[in-house]
């Protein structure tokens, strides 16, 4: 973790947010190469999961929804982790977390279960601070994870506002999707099933968070809801399950034998089955999930109808029925898709000459940049052979130009931002107008036409 957190800082890739002031916990900002791989990933998704399906249509809802939303959805009252106070040092730790340690798994226990096991551990002497060691620690207590503001100017502090008054930046994107599933239905002419996909942010007040970018209070989920008759659930669940779990493999090219589905033991009341997608992170040392795919029963729309009390079921022409639609739901931490690309990719290797170099071995389709441009040296004639060569590849590849005149040094840089390709301009290209192209992966060289360099290197991304 410590070197792949050095690499994307020194890179550009990720950095701590307000680094000048001291920094802010478990938020960070994405730097150029950071932007542009999040972004890629992104785009894959969404071309994979909308623009090439007929039966998927997009949405970028608001962050902020009318607070009756969260009632709704069972937020307000029950969207929480079990949180310890030290009292001595005022750490803050999680309940669940902690237990895991002693070998329990208290997912979804009500508190006076946990605290039960605590006050046992407490007498045995093996309850202790994760961060002074000492046993002074607090009895369990629910902590709500959702954030709390508010529109417009309140008189007094938050914590004073009245219920109606507080309005809530979304703790998950999903429940914009069910606020607008009736708009959707009446404007997109669209039929059971279906399904509508987003990418947006969320927000979560975490006890604690650690682990870079894994686990942050600030994140992108991207999440599709699929709306469907109960009667085609297993079938279509199968279908998703293995759908998603291929995405992985054939576009961001994550190894099968470092993926794996985990069943959900455990289920929210309203959840019929759950799997999640857990991906071996070398950086956390274990197994962990990178997306969730859900069987909601027919939960939220009811819910939502409910407390709206606006009708939100469909008419099915072809089983001539009136129903409120089931959803099966795929949703994925953009933030640890993210670190899963970089954790696979990064890797040091050993050269021939007995130095060292460090590579970030990104699917070509997803890496940052996808060619870089060097002249040999600071050449005039050269510059400008190299120069226009950038101009012609920049308008259809993300591209750089270098002429800091040290080639090793160059290609260094470019293998620690992940670029699957180098070209360099030489002396023999103003002799044949051909230049080197060098790959990442394997330091191969070969020499190509200038005129060429385009085609090439957009075939070889394509294929890769």
């Amino acid at each position: 973790m410590e070197e792949l957190v050095a690499l994307a800082k020194r890179r550009g890739f990720i950095y701590p947010s307000s680094e000048i002031y001291g920094g802010l916990a478990a938020v960070y900002d994405y730097g150029h190469y950071g932007t542009l791989l999040k972004n890629n990933i992104q785009e894959a998704w969404w071309k994979n999961m909308v623009l090439t399906r007929r039966d998927v249509v997009g949405l970028d809802s608001a962050i902020f929804m009318h607070p009756m939303t969260w009632k709704a959805s069972g937020h307000v009252d029950s969207f929480s982790d079990p949180q310890i106070d030290c009292r001595d040092c005022k750490y803050r730790m999680r309940a669940d977390h902690l237990l895991e340690k002693f070998g329990y798994d208290v997912d979804r226990w009500p508190l006076d279960k946990i605290n039960e096991i605590l006050a046992t551990l407490r007498t045995e002497g093996k309850l202790v601070c994760e961060h002074c060691g000492r046993k002074n620690l607090t009895d369990a207590r629910d902590f709500n994870l959702l954030i709390k503001t508010n529109f417009g100017s309140p008189i007094g502090n938050l914590k004073d506002l009245a219920e109606e008054d507080i309005v809530y930046p979304r703790g998950e994107t999903c429940q914009g999707i069910y606020l607008e599933y009736k708009n959707i239905i009446d404007s997109m002419r669209v039929k059971l099933p279906f399904g509508i996909a987003q990418v947006g942010k969320a927000f979560r007040n975490e006890i604690i968070a650690k682990q870079f970018i894994f686990r942050t209070r600030e994140f992108e989920q991207m999440e599709m809801q699929y709306f469907l008759h109960p009667d085609d659930m297993d079938n279509k669940f199968e279908y998703w399950k293995n759908e998603r779990m291929n995405w992985y493999i054939t576009v961001l090219g994550i190894s099968a034998d470092k993926l794996r589905f985990k069943k959900h033991e455990k289920l929210a009341h309203y959840a019929k089955a759950a799997f999640d997608i857990e991906y071996n992170y070398a950086c956390l040392g274990k197994f962990a999930e990178v997306e969730g795919i859900h069987q909601r029963g027919d939960w939220d729309l009811s819910r939502h109808a409910q407390f709206s009390g606006v009708k939100l079921d469909y008419f099915d022409q072809a089983r001539n029925l009136r129903f409120t639609p089931h959803i099966m739901e795929t949703s994925v931490g953009l933030n640890r898709l993210v670190l899963m690309v970089l954790d696979q990719a990064l890797h040091t290797e050993k050269l021939e000459n007995g130095k060292t170099r460090t590579v970030l071995s990104i699917k070509p389709s997803l890496a940052p940049v996808k060619v870089a441009i060097f002249p040999l040296q600071k050449d005039e004639k050269l510059l400008h052979v190299a120069e226009k060569l950038y101009d012609d590849v920049k308008m259809s590849l993300v591209t750089e130009f270098d002429d800091a005149g040290n080639i090793g040094k160059m290609y260094r840089r470019q293998d620690e931002i992940g670029t699957p390709y180098c070209v360099t301009v030489d002396y023999q290209t103003l002799e044949d107008n051909t230049v080197t192209i060098r790959e990442r992966d394997t330091m191969k060289q070969e020499r190509i036409s200038l005129d060429s360099v385009n085609e090439v290197i957009t075939k070889r991304i394509i294929n890769s």
